[in-house]
This record gives C-alpha cells, sequence and structure tokens, in this order.
C-alpha cells in the first residue's frame, strides 16, 4: 500500500488523485495555499503511480464507489492518460452504473499532439473543463500556462468533446482577489463551443 492519497473523498464523493505534475500554473490553485483536501495530504512523494496502486486504494471506498467517481487532485489527471484509461475501465467493469468524471485544463490533446478523446469513449462520461478567461490575455494572466497556444488549445479541447458526445462543463472560477472576468463573454464562448458552462466561486479553502 502507498503511504499517500491516491484516493480521497469530498462531499461524500470519491476522488482521484494521479499526478502533482501539470501545464498550468493557476493563480488561483489550491496546492500554493495548503497541502490537504479535508485532511487528505494531496502532495504525491512519486510520480510512478501505477494503476493498481490505484484501484487498491479505491477498493478502501467500495461502499462509495456506485456513485460518482472523479479524477480530480493536485496536478492535471490527464498527463497520466495510460493510468487514467485502466483505472476507468476496471471501474467501468466492477461498478458499470459508476459515473466517471474528469476535471482537466483540456491540454490533453496538445499534450500528446493528437485528439485523445476517441480512447476514452466508454470509460469517460463528464469532462469539466477550465476555461478560466473570455480571451488568451486573460486565460494567461490567470491560468500561467507552461504550453504555447493553451487557451487555444482549450477551446478546442471543449469544442471536440462535447462534438465526440461526453457530457461537457466549461468553468471560470471568480473572486480570487482583483482578477476579473467577463462571464457574460464565457458563457458565450461556451454556447458556441457546444457545451453547458459552470462558475466557480473562489473559496479559501479551495472546497
Amino acid at each position: 500500500m502507498t503511504d499517500y492519497n491516491l484516493v480521497y473523498l469530498l462531499d461524500g464523493k470519491v476522488y482521484i488523485n494521479l499526478t502533482n505534475r501539470c501545464t498550468n500554473d493557476c493563480v488561483f490553485c489550491i496546492r500554493s495555499i495548503k497541502d490537504d483536501v479535508v485532511g487528505a495530504n494531496l502532495f504525491l512523494n512519486t510520480e510512478n503511480v501505477k494503476a493498481e496502486d490505484v484501484i487498491k486504494q479505491l477498493e478502501s471506498f467500495k461502499d462509495k464507489l456506485s456513485e460518482e467517481i472523479i479524477f480530480c487532485g493536485y496536478g492535471e489527471p490527464m498527463l497520466k492518460l495510460d493510468v487514467l484509461k485502466q483505472v476507468a475501465q476496471y471501474i467501468k467493469e466492477k461498478y458499470p452504473k459508476t459515473i466517471i468524471r474528469v476535471n482537466t485544463n483540456g491540454h490533453a490533446n496538445i499534450v500528446y499532439k493528437r485528439n485523445v478523446l476517441p480512447e476514452l469513449k466508454g470509460l469517460v462520461d463528464k469532462f469539466s473543463i477550465s476555461l478560466n478567461g473570455e480571451n488568451e490575455e486573460v486565460y494567461n494572466t490567470v491560468s500561467q500556462p507552461h504550453i504555447d497556444n493553451a487557451y487555444k488549445a482549450v477551446k478546442d479541447f471543449i469544442k471536440e468533446s462535447a462534438a465526440e458526445g461526453f457530457d461537457t462543463t466549461a468553468t471560470i472560477v471568480t473572486g480570487y482577489k482583483d482578477y476579473k472576468i467577463n462571464m457574460t463573454k464565457c458563457m458565450e464562448i461556451t454556447k458556441e463551443l457546444g457545451a453547458k458552462f459552470r462558475e466557480r466561486p473562489w473559496i479559501e479553502n479551495g472546497y
């Protein structure tokens, strides 16, 4: 058994923390504020996370595994695409009624240089994708991406996810210090991309 938290509970739902790596360094990210989420320390002592490690910890939450499970932790879960797919396959085979959601920054296709969404059909049900701004300038200020053309990549990912039939929601974080996001414009962009929209008001403890 690993000595860190790959799986944790938040609001009664199971969350999976695959990595601490991310292609963004968002100004509002909770991991720059604290080490834990509801007592679970999500800083990993290795990036060599295997599917069997996650599955072993998942089985400690058997009574919760028939509900929604979310891939979301102190990093970008899609950077561990192969592990994500293996764990999702296990969940779908053993707990077929379980809804699987991935909270992502939407950079996967540009990172892997291919459209990975078809690979996730039947494994992932929902994507929650961080739009984070109404234009590239705002996005870069808030998200501080480490890759070029990140904002376009996010919008393309949202559009492709919706077109592929995933339940797709674009999100923005509002209320963090004096950072201003044009929510109306973000809603318009999201509608054009074919997705749903959700505002995530920032709260100090991150959840």
